[in-house]
């Protein structure tokens, strides 16, 4: 029953994401503008279904209760840098969705190269985007893949499966199949949630699946797991919130999803409620110790299977198909996105800047969708190459190397006095930095076995305290240091520094500035002229 449930249902998403190409669609998709961005005329539902199908990804769903499962506290990081992210993420989006607009942009290389007058500091932001981006579709096929061995099939080849199903959407629809498919998926997860509240209520209570999962924790060998941080954990716990913050917007496919939006009040509204998605990310990192204390065991000592196990020795069969079929949703979705934003980023920074400068719009959508093969077997390929542990890993690897892009995006949406040739040098020394550090990182298994003697994780051992510490933190901070002496020296020096193409106006233009061309018609129907910040001072301006 559970495998039927699943099968009928994940097909039902698969024709869905076809159906998308055709969904309320303009006369012509073949440009990225329609193909990559949706036309950027989704309004407040679509926006807000495609925020959480993105952001809110198998990552919440699988990766976070298997790490608390596994280690226990240090899994509810990811709780408060959702949280915190909302604050920072209200002011930079609207401000990166109005400059894109009023510009024509649809990624952050072509931002950086419009602030800082640099191609070079563009396409090198555009490359870091799609390397980051990897690991976390990575991610995504690993929660697919556990889904899968969960319900008997095991083996490599349903990964292949998962991404020849994200492809064949992807490539005909763009970004109006995940759009639709987040829809379906927040209602099967709707479901989840609420029949997992429901398991929870039948059986013993939060009070004693907190005191069974500390006596758990309690006879383990490992002094860094358990219930509450040990003060050796703090700072690692503090470090990673701090990177993970700063690192879930600075993705590629993150501003995708805002720029899809339809004005600023809409990108707005929908970050002042995305703390309602960290209700249920709470949720399913205290899961993590429910299935701990019911006894659920992971499927081969693959960790990522422990909520597909959960669902099937718990819930009905019927409705456990259910469950499996809101986790492949939630892991097909940001898969998608993911491989969309890397695709546009190679067509707009690289390919059209210089391979054809003179690429017309149906050449350029024609090029991303290729490129978005590329992405999602190349994510395949992390996978084979790294074969992590806890599927986390992958997204904090991922997030150290997207932190190095901060100082040439979220900085520069807020100022322009970094010198284009300081960020590129320090961009550089970044990633170099994350690499060695992460390079030198041992996994350490029981007894003291060296289990993976590079790779093993992101957080790097402090000398011999025990404590830890956020990789992409470190050298984000390399990378701040010497972008600000060598702005400073060029300077002092009296280099030109590059041709900022923006103005201040830009970065607060609203949908109804007449510099920006709109294409109401095609989504989720507010009035043709709706009325923007704009309009009120309309009377005033000249024409």
């Amino acid at each position: 029953m559970a495998v039927t449930v699943f099968l009928t249902l994940l097909g039902a998403m698969l024709l869905l994401g076809f159906a998308a190409a055709r969904w309320r669609r303009p006369d012509d998709i073949h440009s990225l503008e329609e193909w990559g961005v949706g036309g950027r005329a989704f309004g407040n539902w679509v926006s807000w279904f495609l925020l959480g199908g993105t952001m809110y990804s198998a990552y919440t769903f699988v990766a976070v209760p298997a790490l608390t499962y596994g280690v226990g506290a240090i899994g509810f990081f990811a709780v408060p840098f959702a949280i915190i992210t909302t604050p920072l993420a209200f002011i930079f989006t609207a401000r990166i969705w109005s400059v894109a607009h009023r510009h024509g942009l649809l990624t952050p290389g072509e931002f950086a190269r419009a602030r800082f007058g640099s191609t070079s500091l563009g396409a090198l932001v555009a490359l870091t985007g799609i390397i980051a981006t990897m690991p976390y579709v990575a991610v995504q096929l690993l929660a697919l893949k556990a889904v899968f061995s969960t319900v008997g099939v095991s083996g490599e080849w349903p990964l292949l499966i998962a991404v020849a199903m994200v492809s064949l959407s992807t490539f005909r629809s763009g970004l109006r199949a995940p759009a639709l498919l987040s829809i379906a998926k927040d209602i099967l997860l709707a479901w989840v949630v609420l029949s997992a509240l429901l398991v929870v209520t039948m059986s013993s209570g939060w009070g004693e699946i907190f005191r069974k999962a500390g006596g758990y924790f309690a006879t383990t060998p490992s002094p860094n797991d358990g219930l509450i941080l040990n003060p050796t954990g703090q700072l690692g716990f503090v470090t990673l919130v701090l990177g993970s913050a700063l690192s879930v917007f600075a993705y590629p496919h993150a501003v995708t999803g805002m720029l899809s939006a339809k004005d600023r009040s809409t990108v707005r509204r929908n970050i002042a409620a995305s703390p309602i998605y960290c209700l249920v990310l709470g949720l399913m990192a205290l899961l993590g110790f429910f299935a701990l204390t019911e006894g659920i065991r992971p499927l081969d000592g693959d960790l990522n299977t422990v909520m597909p196990q959960m669902f099937q020795k718990l819930f009905p069969g019927w409705s456990a198909g259910i469950a499996y079929a809101a986790l492949g949703v939630a892991a097909l979705i940001p898969a998608a996105v993911m491989s969309i934003s890397a695709a546009n980023a190679f067509t707009r920074s690289i390919y059209r800047t210089y391979l054809r400068p003179a690429a017309t719009p149906p050449e350029e959508a024609r090029v991303s969708r290729w490129a978005s093969l590329v992405v999602k077997f190349g994510a395949l390929a992390v996978i084979l190459v790294m074969q992590p542990s806890y599927a986390v890993d992958l997204q904090l690897i991922g997030g150290v190397i997207i932190l190095q892009t901060i100082p040439a995006v979220f900085i520069g949406l807020a100022t322009g006095w970094f010198d284009w040739r300081a960020l590129v040098a320090g961009l550089v020394t970044g990633l170099v930095t994350s690499l060695a550090l992460l390079w030198d990182i041992q996994q350490i298994g029981a007894g003291g076995v060296v289990v993976k003697a590079h790779f093993g994780g992101s957080s790097m051992p402090v000398g011999d305290t025990g404590m830890t510490v956020y990789v992409g933190v470190v050298a984000l901070a390399v990378n701040l240091l010497v972008t600000t002496v060598l702005t400073l020296l060029l300077r002092l020096l009296r280099i030109p520094p590059g041709r900022d193409r923006t103005t201040p106006a830009d970065y607060v233009a609203d949908a109804d500035d007449p510099m920006i061309k709109r294409l109401d018609e095609i989504l989720d129907g507010l009035p043709a002229r709706p009325v923007g910040a704009h309009a009120r001072t309309a009377g005033s301006r000249s024409p």
